[in-house]
């Protein structure tokens, strides 16, 4: 409970507070999901709760192309063509009362006013023309005769002058009646029936010509001029832009067309698949009931929903003070940890609502990746609190979850040590097998029938699994990049000894290049034997002293056979420039980018040791035996071995430099040496933060005493060859 009074505690309860709230407000915690899937198959019918009603797209498109149908077409219309037919006609009449005799006639111009004569009828008897035509001229001659005419004409043709004439409708649309604007006026529409100005056989204006003069030959003669060519004439053009807009506005005011469900009609029959259809259903008869819900009870949901995330958030934080103290410190990595989790939360919900449900990536991706970040342990944790909160946000059954927990437990636990790309791949296939072969075993349990369906939901899944680890390859990275972690493919790359760092040390400095390959080797199997990252432990021994390249005559190892410079130096400077290395180091591996571990192991693989051999000398150098040395003055910086793997590697750098001093390194001799040597690091408290236990300690130095003993094993010893 006193934890609690402490700030940065509070802060970190903070930080899982807001995620558990924003998780809530992801999975929409107010609102039950959603509970059916495309494919499902119920195991009894599925009735509407409540009455409702759901559009019908297909009557609703049958209306509107109905509605289409029945707008008018709209025309302009020009009166010209008639008038200027009714001038054509005075003319053609004045022509024939020009020519006093039948003979005079222009006999074109008279066959126009006789009715059209069969090809194989006689030709007509010229005293009977000439008879008919005398007649007729006394009938129209005279601008009397000819006035009547034109008004009988004129009398006949006003309604089309008027409304238009027609030869023939446009195709589709309303046959009934048409829309009219004359062009003087066009926003002035008149609708009219389409029959009135169509002209047909022209019978009504033949009648209504008899009618006005009084004589039915006349009147015969006048409409056979006329009637040829009113068919070919037309005073009414169709506005096809204005009709369309018409039509488009026509289909817009069709109400929409809903079909009644009432309270316990069918929406689903059992042992049917659940298609389109149906989950068009449900889904509309979901957000009736949904909108229904009284605040009272969404707020008391989503309450409870709270507490649940509440819970499992307190299993972590539980996990983390027992097993994971140091991480359960560092901020940035427990927020990019409920970053990633909420992220995962989001994006698996939306996939899970595509065609083809794919929330198992998300998932899966968020467990390899802590798996890889930090270990197996944690990445099942977390994975299985991240699918009890999509089981609760998507409504997933115990079945779905068991699928969602078996592959992702399958991927995780194969995910102990990453040497190689292709690893993943192999993860995402084995993964894959057992999201097929559990899709399939889960629905057999939960009821649904063995079919295509269920087969092809497991290929589904399988697919989705090996995508996973396709995806993961090229995440990989970006995972070490964020998460400040260094993977087994990573480190196979960086201990390269082609790394420009490594070549300058051999250029620079090759004894000390030389130790450092030695201690690597020494280092990994040690940390092997207890169960720490061995490959990590033996590129860091690689880069730990490479900030002696800078000064490497000041280091025993690259003297050879020149004179020690120290021997010119008093003991202090001497130490500075010995301590000098680890900051070197550092700056060096940051200058070319070396990862944060790494560089770790070069600030952490001295500790805060004593530099023995110059702090002797300085005692002895004292001029007052009564005045102390400041020990503090003789110790690296620090800090002290923040991990197992630094520990080791620590005690690994003091055996291997030690051992070289050897005369006879026979195995017990260098036993004594490594025990030691570790006693007193272990009595300097080096080990003290590493998390290293005495059994462990214990198996470090068994490993390292062999490995040291393999470096200096017995040779046969030959008698001296004589000369020939």
């Amino acid at each position: 409970m006193r934890a609690l009074g402490r700030r940065d505690v509070l802060a970190r309860l903070g930080l899982g507070l807001a995620a558990c709230v924003v998780l809530c407000l992801v999975i929409r915690a107010w609102s039950p999901p959603f509970p059916y899937r495309k494919d499902f198959t119920p195991q009894r019918d599925i009735v509407a709760r409540v009455a409702f009603r759901v559009p019908d797209p297909n009557a609703w498109e049958q209306a509107k192309e109905r509605a289409m149908l029945e707008t008018p077409g709209i025309y302009e219309q020009n009166p010209q063509a008639l008038i200027q037919l009714r001038a054509e006609l005075q003319n053609s009449l004045l022509e024939l009362v020009a020519a006093e005799t039948f003979e005079q006639v222009d006999r074109d111009l008279w066959a126009a006013f006789n009715p059209p004569q069969a090809t194989d009828a006689p030709p007509p008897d010229p005293k009977k023309e000439a008879e008919a035509f005398l007649a007729f001229r006394q009938e129209v001659a005279g601008e009397r005769n000819l006035a009547r005419i034109e008004k009988a004409v004129a009398s006949a043709l006003v309604y089309h002058e008027r409304h238009g004439l027609l030869t023939k409708p446009h195709e589709g649309g309303n046959q009934k009646e048409i829309e009219v604007y004359q062009t003087d006026q066009p926003t002035a529409l008149e609708r009219i029936p389409l029959p009135d100005v169509l002209i047909g056989d022209g019978a009504g204006i033949r009648r209504h010509l008899a009618s006005q003069l009084g004589s039915d030959a006349l009147a015969g003669r006048l409409f056979n001029w006329l009637q040829p060519r009113l068919v070919s004439t037309s005073t009414l053009v169709f506005d096809k832009a204005r009709t369309n807009e018409a039509q488009a506005a026509a289909a817009a005011n069709v109400p929409e067309v809903f079909v009644p469900f009432a309270v316990g009609q069918t929406l689903a029959k059992a042992d049917a698949p659940l298609g389109p259809e149906q989950l068009r259903l449900l889904r509309r008869e979901y957000d009736i009931v949904e909108g229904q819900r009284p605040l009272g009870q969404k707020t008391l949901r989503a309450a409870g929903m709270m507490v649940v995330l509440l819970v499992l958030f307190g299993f972590c934080v539980l996990y983390f003070r027992r097993r994971e103290r140091e991480l359960a410190g560092r901020w940035r990595r427990l927020g990019l940890m409920a970053a990633l989790a909420v992220l995962t939360v989001a994006v698996s919900r939306w996939a899970a609502h595509t065609d083809w449900p794919a929330e198992i990536v998300p998932l899966l991706l968020f467990g390899q990746i802590l798996a890889i970040a930090y270990h197996q342990e944690l990445a099942l944790l977390l994975s299985g609190a991240v699918s009890a909160v999509l089981a609760l946000g998507l409504g997933l059954g115990l079945g779905e979850i068991i699928v969602l927990l078996g592959v992702t437990a399958t991927a995780v636990l194969q995910l102990e040590h990453v040497r190689s790309r292709s690893k993943l791949i192999y993860v995402g296939v084995y993964s894959g097998l057992v999201a097929m072969a559990l899709t399939v075993a889960v629905a057999l349990v939960v009821g649904q029938p063995f079919s295509w369906v269920v087969l092809e939901a497991a290929v589904r899944n399988g697919g989705f699994t090996l995508a996973a680890g396709f995806l993961m390859t090229g995440l990989l990275p970006l995972v070490e990049r964020m998460f400040g972690v260094l993977t087994d493919i990573s480190l196979l790359e960086l201990g390269d000894v082609a790394h420009p760092l490594l070549q300058e040390l051999v250029r620079r400095a090759p004894s000390t290049y030389n130790h450092s390959i030695t201690v690597g080797s020494i280092a990994e199997a040690a940390a092997n034997a207890i169960g720490a990252r061995g490959l990590l432990v033996r590129v860091g021994a690689y880069f730990h002293d490479i900030g002696k390249m800078l000064k490497p005559g000041y280091f025993i190892e690259n003297q050879g056979d020149q004179a020690n410079r120290h021997e010119a130096l008093v003991p202090a400077m001497s130490t500075l420039v010995i301590i000098a290395h680890i900051k070197d180091g550092a700056n060096l591996a940051r200058q070319h980018h070396l990862p944060e571990p790494i560089v770790d192991f070069i600030s952490q693989h001295h500790g805060t040791t004593l530099v023995g051999y110059f702090f002797e000398r300085a005692k002895q150098s004292r001029t007052d035996p009564t005045t102390t040395v400041d020990e503090s003055t003789y110790r690296y910086p620090g800090p002290r071995p923040q991990t197992k793997e630094a520990a080791v590697m620590m005690l690994a750098d003091a055996v291997e430099s030690a051992s070289r001093t050897l005369v006879d390194p026979t195995p017990a001799r260098i036993d004594s040496l490594v025990r030691e040597i570790a006693e007193r690091r272990l009595d300097d408290g080096q080990f003290d933060e590493s998390g290293l236990t005495l059994r462990e300690l214990r198996t470090i130095e068994d490993s390292m005493v062999k490995s040291v003993t393999a470096i200096y094993h017995g040779r046969v010893k030959y008698p001296d060859q004589r000369t020939a």
